[in-house]
């Protein structure tokens, strides 16, 4: 027995092993030793807890200067480690001790690995494909120039540590966080600006690039004999979860009953897929966070993945990921960095990076020096993307504590100096002035800009029958921006897209693709059969909460005159309106209230249907801003050669009642300031001269109802079916309040329509038509106020110069009316 005895091996008699015995929980509480943080599970609870608590904190102190939270995490895990209070030997020996470092670094993981999976949930490449040339450009070379420079750098500090380590330095620096920068774009209001979408755009891209990266950086460290299998199995599996994997989810969705949100089971499933897909791209030689994103990358379904991240978000970013912070800051020594010099030295040159690779951008595109120091500047703004690259180098042991500490701190510094510079500094979004913001103060050959927004398909066909009666031309061209709205899923940030004609994709598309791809052949069908038309076919996913804000922010900076919202009802095949999408109803409201030029709302009963454009209107005229914004736009459309129109002005007879202006609150609480008598002139000078230029024109007809009360109005308006109007334009009718209306405006289904929208809407009528209702843009005053009324050469603008005697226009009134008084000739005007 024994020379069956193993050798014992002499080199390792003098080695040094220490043993901790190390238990999971307590079983008799603190009476069974002196230290209760000694097991497991309550000393990585305390130090979660402890993370937790030090990072509100933070975020709490930078609140007032508009930090991101990003900011605050990587501060919270320094302040924890030994740059701070981890020079306290009590406070490092009992709650960070050495023995415990890898219970907290493998919780850091498994939250890497989560965080991965929510990455790719929330990511879309095909929003890659549709990115603009220039943002293109600046995000390739944003690539390239600050992975060369880290190259450099890297080499620069290199003593004897691992020369791989530069993909890991470069591929740090080469990160632009998208999330992060959304944050504070949004905070500046600097989100929409072509500067700030660019800049957008461009953190896209380099957040693709920066996940190859971190797996060519895993897949060079983590074998030398192996790494062209490690390559080709890793693309090999990429390429499964894009072209299979993707489509056997889908199938399975596609598959399940038809019932109101995911079953825990469902989701749980795809959890363990995530698990299990980490698994494999770990044995393929990566890590489990490549094979997680990839993943959720491969979840098509958008319901699922809001699903997925309602239940997980909170749980990883709040609880989980707190741990891979605390990992960075107890491996961040600033005492290891060098001298106070080489610091800011090495810390310029990391932010140089991104500035010289944008001002590289301009010899590939028109974009100027101004510009491009701008996009540098935000492009700065780094994420946790930049930290998982340097922490993967670190545990690697490809970096030493001297070049991860200066890079996190570079990180740190980099993206801390966005915010206030942005506050100090907005780039201008308007290259030409945003004059002309309603239709009647344009000219007749003057361009009008529209903004038209699409909810789902079934607003296609009424906004482009109303669009298509416009009446275009090459001397009085028509810009319409076609913007698709949706609805943000998730909680990703907003973003806009701009659509290419024509343009081919895959047989296989999601919903909101398909719609789109609808969307873009309505409109180049309309451009192609229209004469003076431009159109450009827009996406904006953005939460519901701030679909207003974003839509008015859109119709500002391709400086709009006109804004065309659908309507929340569409008609039934049985003839009634019924709610189709509620939801809009309070963006609608929204959008009224704060819009930066005239609005309409477009409700189709069914014109859409029958006819490709309205043939015969009639603008119904009580007097204000809104009804003179209505004939104006009408104006534009009379010149088609079969295009009638017929305007009737409701006036109160001698038994009206006559009411009080009053000063009427918006939902946006500005008060519109009434004064009688001036809108009365402005109105009387407006309908005179609209007389005198159509007076010649038998396709206009102009009517004057004499009428005593709301319901002698109601009855006049009903009557009207009889002559099968196409399209009923009507305005709003802010502060305006007649005897005519002040009945309806009680009893109104739908107040942002106004009285007579609102009748008109819920009333039964046997023809079909649309109805557009129209809110003129009114310039606020110093005080937040608005007037309804200004000088003459403002308000009665048809673009025209006429300087001849005012003189009455004969009127015909049509069979419908007999029943109604016409006012006397010999009657002074109001």
């Amino acid at each position: 027995m024994a020379d069956l005895e193993p050798p014992i091996d002499t080199e390792k008699l003098n080695e040094k092993i220490l043993c901790y015995a190390q238990t999971i929980y307590r079983l008799n509480g603190v009476w069974e030793g002196p230290d209760p943080l000694t097991p497991i599970i309550p000393l990585f609870f305390v130090q979660i807890s402890l993370a937790i608590l030090i990072t509100r904190l933070v975020m709490f102190a930078l609140k007032i200067t508009r930090q991101p939270p990003f900011v605050a995490e990587i501060i919270s895990g320094i302040l924890l480690g030994p740059s701070a209070l981890g020079q306290i030997v009590k406070y490092r020996r009992q709650l960070f001790p050495n023995y415990n470092f890898h219970v907290i670094e493998t919780m850091a993981h498994v939250a890497l690995v989560f965080y991965g999976f929510l990455v790719g949930l929330q990511m879309d490449i095909k929003s890659v494909l549709r990115i603009g040339i220039k943002a293109r450009n600046v995000a390739v070379i944003g690539i390239i120039i600050p992975f060369v420079m880290g190259t450099i750098l890297f080499f620069s500090l290199y003593r004897d540590e691992d020369a791989r380590g530069f993909i890991f330095y470069g591929g740090a620096l080469t990160v632009t966080g998208f999330s992060v920068l959304a944050k504070i774009l949004d905070k500046q209001k600097i989100l929409q600006t072509d500067i700030g979408k660019m800049a957008m755009s461009s953190a896209v891209i380099n957040d693709i690039g920066a996940w190859f990266i971190l797996a060519l950086g895993y897949v060079v460290t983590g074998s030398t004999t192996n790494i062209h299998w490690a390559v080709i199995c890793t693309i090999a599996y990429a390429l499964f979860c894009v072209f299979y994997l993707r489509r056997a989810i889908g199938w399975i969705i596609r598959k399940m009953p038809e019932v109101q949100g995911y079953s825990e089971f469902f989701v749980c499933s795809i959890l363990a897929g995530m698990a299990i897909s980490g698994v494999i791209t770990d044995a393929l030689g990566t890590h489990p966070i490549i094979g997680a994103f990839l993943f959720g990358l491969s979840v098509p379904n958008q319901m699922l993945q809001a699903a997925i991240l309602d239940k997980l978000d909170d749980f990883v970013m709040g609880f989980l990921m707190p741990t891979f912070f605390v990992v960075c800051g107890l491996r961040t020594n600033f005492k290891a960095m060098g001298s106070i010099y080489e610091i800011v030295g090495y810390i310029i040159l990391f932010v140089s990076a991104k500035i010289l690779s944008t001002f590289a951008a301009t010899f590939f595109s028109d974009m100027s020096i101004k510009e491009a120091l701008a996009v540098g500047i935000l492009s700065n703004t780094k994420s946790l993307m930049a930290l998982i690259i340097i922490e993967a180098g670190q545990a690697q042991q490809i970096l030493n504590t001297q070049l991860y500490s200066l890079m996190v701190t570079g990180i740190l510094v980099m993206t801390v100096i966005v915010t206030p510079i942005t506050m100090f500094y907005h780039p201008s979004q308007e290259l030409a002035p945003h004059k002309r913001r309603t239709i009647q103060k344009a000219k007749v050959e003057e361009e009008l800009r529209v903004l038209a927004c699409i909810h789902a398909a079934h607003d296609i066909p009424s906004v482009i029958n109303l669009l298509g009666s416009s009446n275009s031309t090459p001397a009085a061209p028509i810009t319409v921006f076609a913007l698709q709205v949706v609805e943000l899923v998730g909680r990703a940030s907003s973003m806009l897209e701009v659509h290419t004609s024509g343009k081919r994709g895959s047989r296989s598309l999601g919903h909101e693709e398909a719609q789109t791809r609808q969307i873009i052949a309505a409109f180049d069908n309309y451009e192609l059969r229209s004469d003076g038309v431009m159109v450009q076919v827009l996406t904006a996913r953005c939460a519901l909460s701030t679909m207003d804000e974003d839509i008015c922010n859109i119709a500002k900076d391709k400086r709009a005159a006109f804004i065309i919202l659908p309507f929340h009802k569409q008609r039934s095949l049985a003839g009634e309106m019924e709610d189709v999408n509620p939801e809009i109803r309070a963006v609608n409201e929204g959008v009224l209230a704060n819009a930066p030029c005239s609005v309409g709302i477009l409700i189709d009963r069914g014109l859409s249907e029958t006819s490709d454009y309205a043939k015969n209107i009639v603008v119904l005229y009580f007097g204000g801003p809104d009804d003179r914004e209505a004939l104006g736009y009408a104006l534009r459309m009379v010149d088609r050669p079969d295009t009638r129109l017929t305007v009737v002005k409701f006036i109160p007879g001698e038994d009206a009642t006559d009411i009080e202006p009053m000063e009427f609150a918006e939902e946006s609480h500005v008060n519109v300031h009434i004064d009688k008598e001036s809108e009365n002139l402005l109105d009387e000078e407006f309908l005179n001269r609209f007389k005198i230029s159509t007076a010649n024109d038998k396709s206009v007809k102009y009517i004057e109802l004499l009428l005593n009360d709301v319901e002698e109005a109601v009855k006049a308006i009903k009557l009207m079916d009889q002559h099968s109007y196409d399209l009923y334009i009507v305005g709003k009718g802010r502060g305006i309040v007649s005897p005519l209306t002040a009945g309806l405006v009680d009893w109104c289904d739908c107040p942002e329509l106004g009285a007579i929208g609102d009748l008109l809407v819920t009333s039964e009528f046997d023809s079909t038509f649309s109805v557009l209702v129209m809110q003129q843009y009114v310039k606020p005053i110093g005080d937040g106020s608005v007037n309804s009324y200004g000088s003459m050469s403002e308000r009665i603008g048809l673009g025209m110069d006429m300087d001849m005697d005012m003189q009455r226009a004969d009127s015909e009134a049509g069979d419908v009316f007999s029943s109604f008084r016409r006012r006397p000739e010999h009657m002074p005007r109001v």
